[in-house]
Parts: structure tokens; sequence; C-alpha cells
């Protein structure tokens, strides 16, 4: 490997430290391997993020192209600024909440806090969020209800101390390989057990002493289930809810029966029994995106909050652990201000906002006084809303929001700008396309799930036609708000968000380039160019949250019906998880098999089950291996139907990678967190000879030789 530079890898959260190799000549990168001295992996590293780093799949951006006559054509970088720029300042001169703005956990946090500085400051939107929102939303909201604050409590330091491991609603050993592997050698130690929550076998649930399987939207059932439990067998830890917490009493009182609620779970009351009996012992946790994207996700997310509030499992080796998707969406939540303002100051509050419109020298009366709705509600907002301009970077909402025919229709409604590294679902719509810099071309920091600040490094310069997202975004916004930047290197803006932390939760005032350059990672809260964060909430054995009371608060949440129950004409359950393989949207993990047939899992028992209703009405049936339709009250989709029995009965499980799937899912949102209901919809699996669907909407693609 040729002078290796040392970054961070972007594949997930986990933050691992990477050393990347240059290549001789030419733009690319030269080998990937993990980075020993970086305190988060030590040297470790797994396959996916080397290669994702180093050979992406997926068609790169080389060059900005401009829709014209209904095509999108090669242009230059004036031509397209130049375009933006026009489009953009008529919808502000009409309505600054014409214009929306839609980021991602995929920017480095100079790159987040730039676009959100931009969005908020310089254009005063409502209509700003970012793709986080879509997977952390529901857990953020959770945090900030029971400790006035979020991010998790614990840190990776915790999992070694851990007696019991819950994985709940998440796959790890899927989506965060290297922080699977430490969950794995703790809960492998004498004594020691991972319990793995989840309506399906995962590879998480197959390494687990005990595989608990809820039916799909029932979580906060069985949530409910075994905290009344613990309450019945008088095992609440007293002393700590006494000393440290509010509101159990409340919640108590709304407790339901523990088998009644086992029942609507769909599991047996052994298995809350064996949840309950966990909790005894020092435990952590673990949730991800099976509790979050639901129409009760914040409900969820804050019932395991409670588990470990009122079992005392709070301090070091024990604590609420939400695993976060995409490299930086805590840095997204942190630098954005897409939900709160720099360092997590209160988006509603007054003082916050005139120190945030001091500090950026615009008027107050710009900053919009909410953060407005989330991705779902933004894009509806072209039709039933203000929304004019809708400005998507390194995010792919065509495919990635649900309903997505709706959204689509949306978006190609909308003057679509689309800033990315590679051609996606979204580009095929845009009216303007952006070549952005990608992994191993960036520079500047990201933020793990547990807080820590480490350096993104280029090892590679950048073609010639390719900009970085700091670079367009200042670009734009000096065009269009003269002196909103009066810095624009990585360093410098990574310098005046830091300075805008000073005093808050997320103190990052004391970490900077020279510190990350000998530390390689730092933890916030920093304060000092000496100090680190650890466990949260917890100084010199006192508990300090954040709440106006100084108490953690109990959450009252119950559980309701599923947002679309299935029936007569879909009576089966639609699920989606992650691939082994797979990155997101797909675009840059996707293989030469993308243009066939989506794999829908499902149980032998369910095609069974089919083929005899089928049968009766001699109907032809599903066969499997071989094609099938999957259909919802939203759309229509070719399957290749695969028989596994790891997927419950009447469930189907399909992949989150492929555009397909979010024909089929469900618009409905968490009316908290405004994330989505991804993992539970009503749908039919019927052979492909009755298939009567619409034709899909004609779609654009750059064409080869403009």
């Amino acid at each position: 490997m040729n002078d290796p530079v040392p970054t961070t890898c972007m594949r997930c959260a986990v933050g691992c430290g990477h050393l990347t190799g240059r290549v001789d000549s030419g733009y690319g990168i030269d080998g990937v391997r993990g980075d020993v001295a970086h305190p988060t992996n030590r040297g470790l590293a797994c396959a996916r993020g080397i290669d994702e780093t180093q050979n992406p799949d997926g068609e790169w951006l080389t060059r900005p192209y401009v829709r014209t006559g209904g095509e999108l054509r090669r242009t230059t970088w004036d031509v397209a600024l130049s375009r933006i720029v026009d489009e953009f300042r008529g919808v502000l001169d009409r309505d600054r909440d014409g214009l929306a703005v839609l980021g991602s956990g995929q920017q480095t946090n100079e790159a987040a806090y730039a676009l959100g500085k931009l969005a908020r400051g310089g254009f005063g939107t409502r209509h700003y969020d970012a793709n986080t929102t879509l997977c952390m939303a529901s857990a953020v909201t959770a945090y900030d209800d029971a400790f006035g604050s979020d991010a998790p409590p614990p840190t990776y330091d915790d999992i070694e101390g851990a007696t019991t491991h819950v994985v709940w609603g998440a796959n790890p050993a899927v989506a965060h390989p290297v922080l699977f592997r430490w969950i794995v050698e703790s809960a492998t130690e004498d004594g020691s057990r991972l319990i793995v929550v989840d309506p399906v076998e995962t590879q998480t649930a197959a390494e687990g002493d005990r595989h608990v399987a809820p039916e799909p939207g029932t979580d906060l059932a069985l949530a409910r289930a075994v905290l009344a439990r613990v309450v019945e067998r008088d095992e609440v830890d007293g002393a700590f809810v006494e000393r440290a917490t509010t509101g159990f009493d409340a919640l108590r009182a709304e407790l339901p029966d523990p088998a009644e609620a086992a029942a609507t779970a769909g599991v047996p009351l052994a298995a809350v029994d064996a949840l309950a009996d966990a909790l005894r012992d020092p435990t952590l946790v673990y949730w991800g995106m099976g509790v979050n994207q639901s129409a009760q996700g914040t409900a969820t997310a804050g019932a395991l909050i409670d588990l470990c509030l009122a079992t005392g499992n709070m301090g070091p080796g024990s604590g609420p652990f939400s695993l976060t998707g995409q490299a930086n969406s805590m840095g997204t939540r942190v630098c954005s201000s897409k939900g709160s303002w720099p360092g997590m100051r209160p988006f509603e509050d007054p003082d916050e906002r005139r120190t945030i419109a001091e500090a950026w020298d615009v008027p107050v009366e710009r900053l919009p006084d909410d953060a407005g709705p989330g991705p779902v509600d933004i894009v509806d907002a072209v039709d039933d809303g203000p929304v004019e301009a809708v400005w998507a970077v390194a995010t792919n909402p065509a495919a990635g929001l649900p309903d997505a025919s709706a959204a689509r229709e949306r978006l190609r409604d909308a003057f679509l700008v689309v800033q990315d590294a590679f051609h996606t679902d979204t580009t095929e719509l845009a009216d303007v396309v952006l070549p952005a810099a990608t992994w191993g071309e960036s520079d500047g920091t990201a933020m793990n799930m547990e807080r820590r600040v480490s350096r993104v490094r280029p090892a590679s310069e950048l073609a010639p036609a390719v900009r970085t997202d700091l670079d367009i975004v200042a670009s734009v916004g000096e065009a269009l708000v003269p002196g909103l930047f009066p810095a624009t290197e990585p360093e410098a803006v990574f310098d005046e968000f830091a300075a805008l932390t000073a005093g808050t939760d997320a103190d990052c005032s004391g970490i900077s380039y020279d510190r990350l350059r000998e530390e390689r990672a730092v933890r916030w809260p920093a304060p000092s160019a000496k100090s680190e964060g650890g466990y949260r909430y917890r100084d010199d054995g006192d508990w300090s949250f954040r709440t106006p009371s100084g108490r953690a608060r109990f959450s009252t949440g119950t559980h309701a019906e599923v947002p679309e129950p299935v029936d007569e004409s879909y009576p089966l359950t639609l699920t989606t998880g992650r691939e082994p393989d797979g990155y997101n949207t797909g675009i840059r993990s996707r293989d030469g098999d993308a243009d066939s047939p989506i794999v829908a899992r499902v149980n032998p028992d369910t095609v069974a089950a089919v083929n005899d209703g089928r049968a009766s009405a001699d109907e032809a049936e599903i066969e499997p291996d071989e094609t099938a339709r999957l259909s919802s009250r939203r759309g229509s989709i070719r399957v290749r139907v695969t028989a596994d029995a790891a997927v419950p009965t009447g469930t189907v499980w399909l992949p989150i990678h492929r555009a397909e799937t979010n024909e089929l899912t469900l618009s409905a949102t968490d009316p908290r967190s405004n994330e989505p209901n991804y993992k539970q919809c009503a749908v039919a699996l019927a052979p492909v000879a009755d298939e009567v669907g619409a034709e899909e909407p004609n779609r654009t693609k750059p064409t080869a030789d403009d």
C-alpha cells in the first residue's frame, strides 16, 4: 500500500479507522485496511467496508447534467450552477418555504453543517431535513423524552462489561459486523448471554442464546409485557427509580397484564420471563430499524429505555444503546440544524435562535421557529404545500421513501437538483445533476454512534469535473446569500461549528484537526483539549439528566393496532431488512443481478397456504424459486419467491436495498418523530400470470453521448 492515509470508514456508523492507499497515478484507491492506531476498532475491519470503499459498484457521475428537451445532457459547472441559482432565487422570492432541502447521513460534518447553515440561515426554509429521519428519528425523540438530550448513554467500552446483550429489532451481524464481533465476544463469556428479539430468525438471532419472535408491529406490546412482569415479580430497582427518575407511578398504572400483552405480541409468557430474568444482570439493550421504523417507533424505543430505567440498568456495562445505520447519522443530528441547532441547541428556544443568528450574522427572523416536517411530508408538500424546488444531497428519495411511485411523481413535479457521486433513481428524475466526491475523495470529519469524532481524509485526487459536497454547498450559498460562508475550507468550517457547541450537551469545542491528527478520534462532550466524554449523565457516581427536574423520565406509550392490518385481499405482512452485502438503496453495492426480480423470502408453509387457497379455486400456484407478483394497496412488483423457514408464517421479507421494495411500503409515519412505518404493511402474493398492474412511468436517464 503506497503512502497510506488514515481515515474513517463511511460504510456504517461503527466508525472504524481505515488506512487507505494512494494510486501511483490517476484517480482511485490502492488498497484499504483497518487502522491499528484508531481507538474505535484497533485495526479490525469488515470486508464490505473495505470493498465498498475501494471498489464500489454503481455508475459514477463525472460531469454535471442539465435537463434539456426532456433529456439530461452533459454541461459545465457554470451552466449547471447558473440554472440552480436562477430557479432557487425565483422560488425564494415567492416563498422561502418553497425551497426544500434533503440532506444525508453520508455527508461529512462540515458539509452537513454548511448545508444546514444555508438551508436555515440562508434560505430560511422550514422544509429541510435529512434521510437520517428515515432511520434514527424515533430513537432520537425517545432519548430526548427520557433524558432531555439525544444520543445513547453507553459507549463501546460498555460492551465488554455487560453480562446480558439484548438485541431488539436489529441485525448487527449484517449491519455492523465489527461491533457484532465485540457483542459475541462478550456474550460468550461464562454467565453471559445474547438474546435476540426479531420476527425473523436473522444471522444475529442464529448466533444468540435465545430468539424471541414477536408478530410484526407488536414490539411495544412485548416490551410492556416484560416491564409488567418485572413489576409483578417485584424486581424493580426501587432505589434507582426513587433517586434518579420521575413518572414511574404513571407508567405502572398503564401497564397491561403480562400474559395478555404476550399474547398480543404472539410470544409465550416463558419468552417474556426470559427477558425479565436477563435484566437482573448488567444489560445492554440494543435496537435498530425494526424498532424505529414504525408508526409507534418513538413509543417502542421509549419502552426499551423504560426497561433499563426500571431495572437499574444504567451505568457502565448497561443501558439503552440504539444502533445507527448511516456512517454520519450522529454528525448530521449534531451539526446540520435539521432538528436542533448545532450542538443540539433546542430549536424552538428563542434565546438559542438569537445565538445562532448572531453567530451566522443573519436576521433572527430569517431562521424558522420550528424544525418543519420530515422527508415524507416535505415531498408531499410538492402536491399540497408550497414546495416548488427540491435539492437532494447524497440521498436517493425516489427509491428510499415509502410509497415510492407517489414520491417519484411529486419529485417530477418539482424543480429537482440532485447532488451525488453516482447515478441513482433520483438523478433519473432531476433537472440538474451535480457530481460530488465520495469516500476516499473527501476531507472532513464524521461522528460514529458512540459520539466519537474522527477525520475523513482523501486518498485520491478528484476527477476534473467532480467537486466536494462542501464546495458545492458553499458555491450555491455564495451566489444566493453572499457572505454567509466567510471560510469554506473543511478545517475552518469545523472550527466554526465546534465553537458554536461550546457549553452545550454536545460540546465539541475541545476537538480540533490537530487533536484528531494525534488521537485519531475523540468522543464528545469534549469542552477542552484534554477532555473526552464517557458514559453520559453520570458524574462522580451521581446522575444528572438534561431534563428540568434533573431526573430521567419514564414514558407511558401503549400498544396500538398496526397502521395497515392484513385482510382478505391482502392477507400477508411485508417486512423489510438489510442484506449482508447491501448498502442503503443499493447504489454502491448493487451487483450484476440488479435487473433481476427482487428476492422475496417466504416461509414454505406460507407458500403452501397461499397455494391451497388457489387450488380450491382451480387457479395457478406459486412455485418456489420462480417469479411471482407481490402487491400492496400502493403497487405491484415482480419477485422471485425463495422458501425460507427463518421468516415466520404469514410474512414476506424484502431487502431495503432495492427500489422496488418501496413501491409497496406504507407512507404512515410516527406522529412524534416523522419516521416512516417501513417494517409492516399488508400484501398479497400471486403468480405472475395473474398480474394486471399499472405501467411503470417512463424514466429518463442521461444519454451516453451527451
